[in-house]
């Protein structure tokens, strides 16, 4: 009889659907969360991890017609709209979203449902700056005794250098985030591709050189989190709430799914209580739903005031040209007054 049971249960497990989840390369769940939702439904997740937020859509854009996932999450309100214009997305209207927070549904045609929402924020390491003057302005960043401790991330492939750069528009307008960017360029600040080459190895807490780094408010709180009773204070900072960008963070259903109903439980899943209560410790983001309780360790991640945001109609319409001239300023060294003629 045991043997029998065994073969159905090998069986069951043979036949059962898997759904494809593309995700960014920084997503994290609890595995008895995942394995719970298998064994209730049947199906089988595959998370396939594309990269960056920017890299991972791009993907699925680059895929169309021929879908390499059922599910995508994690692109961003600053990559939204580019999500929204190729067309890859199905609209779902999931029975959850009578439970999230209204602020927080930016797609009025429910093609991306908002999962979590954060800031993108700079970090700086307290030992580094223990008996030194840490920058007491954004513009201070440019000074070359600031801008050589900076390291910050590429807008054109990782999701915090976008927002960081969005941060700057909004913060010094049009005629002025180019400036900023050049005497940050001559000062000697340090372009990393992504989020993870930029903390993990250019930050002096892991032993980098940089003590200034574009991450997230939450990092503090995750340092402590993961440091097992090491630290009972974070040992690193946010700077400048006028530079955090808001983001928030997406699930869609992709166009050419082979099996719509899975999919739609994948996203009713990523909207359900019990994992919205796990994305801050896994994700270090704010969940969407209004009913969701924070971790304790959260009280070090308070959300900073006078952070900034940009229209998405806005973000839609320059963000293109944004990359391209932060790229040309940045990376190959022309001065803002050249590009900023080039734009009449």
């Amino acid at each position: 009889m045991l043997r029998i049971l065994a073969v159905l249960v090998f069986l069951a497990f043979g036949l059962a659907q898997e759904i494809t989840v593309l995700t960014h390369s920084s997503f994290s769940l609890d595995k008895a969360l995942i394995a719970r939702f298998e064994r209730e439904t049947g199906l089988k997740l595959r998370f396939l991890k594309g990269g960056d937020a920017g890299e991972t859509l791009n993907r699925a854009i680059l895929t169309k017609g021929a879908p390499i996932a059922d599910v995508i999450y994690g692109f961003d309100n600053t990559f939204l709209s580019r999500a929204l214009e190729a067309d890859i997305l199905l609209p779902y209207r999931s029975p959850e979203i009578r439970n999230l927070k209204a602020t927080l549904l930016l797609d009025p045609t429910f093609r991306a449902l908002p999962v979590d929402y954060g800031w993108v924020s700079l970090n700086y390491d307290r030992a580094y700056f223990k008996g030194r003057p840490l920058p007491q302005a954004p513009k201070d960043l440019a000074r070359p005794e600031y801008a050589r401790l900076l390291v910050v991330q590429n807008p054109a492939t990782s999701s915090p250098g976008l927002a960081f750069l969005m941060a700057t528009v909004a913060r010094f307008g049009e005629d002025g985030y180019l400036d900023f960017w050049a005497a940050l360029r001559d000062g000697g600040v340090r372009v990393a591709k992504g989020w993870s080459e930029a903390y993990y190895t250019h930050f002096t807490l892991y032993k980098g050189d940089r003590p200034l780094v574009v991450s997230y408010t939450t990092s503090p709180a995750a340092e402590v989190y993961y440091s097992e009773g090491k630290y009972q204070e974070p040992p690193t900072g946010n700077l400048f709430p006028e530079l955090s960008f808001f983001q928030v963070e997406f699930v869609g259903i992709l166009k050419g799914t082979k099996n719509l109903e899975g999919a739609k439980k994948v996203v009713d899943w990523f909207l359900s209580r019990p994992v919205q209560e796990n994305l801050p410790t896994e994700m270090w983001m704010y969940p969407a739903r209004r009913d969701a309780k924070l971790p304790e360790v959260f009280r070090f991640a308070p959300e900073p005031v006078g952070s900034v945001r940009l229209d998405p109609v806005v973000m839609a319409k320059n963000r293109e040209r944004w990359i391209e001239e932060w790229t040309k300023v940045v990376l190959q060294g022309q001065s803002p007054e050249a590009v900023r003629r080039a734009r009449r």
